[in-house]
């Protein structure tokens, strides 16, 4: 993972949502798209982006496919915002 991958997966506002609504259970493709005003291809777009960053992962289940959080990588990303963050001996590292 590399975390420029990742803040530009979450600097949309749709892609942010999208993880938004995955928080609260997995999804198929038309299931998330009930609620969002944009084209299949558009949504599929930002899913692929928010999968390349491995935010999400996807397996398929007969002719759907769901999408889930993958929360390693938030875990990742957090434990690297800290570290850039970090103070040592009350200095900024």
């Amino acid at each position: 993972m590399t975390i420029n991958k990742t803040f530009d997966a979450l600097a949309d506002e749709t892609r942010r949502k999208i993880l938004e609504l995955l928080k609260k259970k997995d999804m198929a493709v038309n299931e998330i798209a009930v609620n969002f005003s944009i084209t299949l291809p558009s949504l599929s777009h930002h899913l692929s982006i928010l999968k390349n960053a491995n935010l999400v992962t996807a397996r398929r289940r007969g002719q759907q496919i769901i999408y889930s959080l993958n929360l390693s990588v938030f875990e990742e990303a957090a434990k690297e915002i800290y570290n850039l963050f970090k103070i040592k001996n009350n200095k900024k590292v």
